[in-house]
């Protein structure tokens, strides 16, 4: 039995890729799985499923996550913007300082990302704890958790096959909460199978209709419309653990609708943040730019691909920009 928790949450997986595992259901993803992914390449295609860095516009629900800062660095009194650090010599040098909100455009969650209060050792006192009972450690005088941190997505390099589901296809731009009849209709349409390890990709539409609004795209645009995964159905919460999908990700906001349809007392806000990062050790990936690539692989009768998307390896970060790349 683990030292940190005495029983785990229902439903959860705490214990099963081992005592002391901070990689979850990333640990699916294995050889044959890339090797899967590998065989999806037929044309050497390429499509980048990141949008701009500095998009969306607009700051959806108030969470005060801005847009990268990109400065020059300062060497002494110098910019380091066409430095020429020796008159004698002809090198010139431009060096740059980012501060980055990791979840601000598109991104993966990490582990450390969303946790629960959740009574792990028996003691008739509920904790905080996340995946596979850590306790969401901060290492306050370096900053950024101890455990679950981003870097250990980063390590295993994060390539495997893909599926693409189209909800804007099914269901148009209209706000709709998707759950389990609903993705299955949307799958059957165009013949997705997600197998244990499978990456699911989620087409709504919402990151190409952001990026072609701009920099203050309506209030509409950002919290009234396009599909998201319904988080108080039951049976969808149930085919994200059957399924035995690796990773899941949209290119909307928060994957799940918030707020979602019921709030209900004594439970998690968002159900499907809980479940898979809390519980099973799923990672999530928001606002990727999926556009290109689905309708691509529509005109193709195509829904599988090799999808590589390491996070940065940035230690005890809680989430991480991304740049996906697919090839198909």
């Amino acid at each position: 039995m683990s030292t940190r928790w005495k029983v785990r949450p229902a439903g959860s997986n705490w214990g099963d890729f081992g005592q002391d595992d901070q990689r979850g259901r990333l640990n699916l993803i294995d050889r044959a799985k890339v090797l899967q992914g590998i065989a999806e390449v037929h044309e050497g295609t390429t499509f980048c499923l990141s949008l701009p860095l500095d998009f969306p516009g607009g700051n959806y629900h108030n969470l005060g996550r801005r847009p990268p800062l990109v400065r020059p660095l300062r060497r002494g009194a110098a910019l380091t913007y066409n430095l020429r650090p020796n008159v004698r010599q002809t090198d010139i040098f431009c060096d740059d300082c980012a501060e980055i909100h990791p979840h601000f455009s598109t991104h993966w969650d990490a582990l450390a990302h969303v946790g629960a209060t959740f009574d792990a050792d028996q003691d008739g006192i509920a904790e905080v704890r996340y995946y596979n009972g850590y306790r969401g450690e901060v290492d306050n005088g370096a900053g950024g958790v101890r455990a679950l941190g981003i870097e250990n997505m980063g390590r295993m390099g994060v390539q495997g096959r893909a599926v693409m589901i189209d909800l804007l296809g099914a269901f148009g731009s209209a706000r709709r909460l998707v759950g389990y009849d609903d993705l299955m209709r949307a799958a059957k349409l165009t013949g997705v199978v997600v197998e244990q390890g499978d990456i699911v990709c989620l087409h709504t539409g919402q990151a190409t209709a952001l990026l072609a609004a701009g920099r203050n795209p309506p209030v509409a645009l950002l919290e009234e419309s396009f599909c998201h995964l319904d988080g108080c159905d039951e049976r969808l919460l149930e085919w994200i653990d059957a399924s035995g999908l690796a990773l899941l990700a949209a290119d909307n906001f928060a994957v799940e609708a918030v707020p979602p349809r019921a709030v209900q007392p004594g439970r998690a806000a968002e159900p499907i943040h809980e479940l898979c990062l809390f519980k099973l050790g799923i990672h999530l990936g928001e606002l990727w730019y999926l556009g290109e690539l689905n309708a691509w692989l529509c005109s193709r009768g195509r829904n599988r691909f090799l999808l590589t998307a390491p996070p940065l390896l940035l230690p005890g970060a809680v989430g991480s920009p991304v740049t996906p790349v697919a090839t198909v």
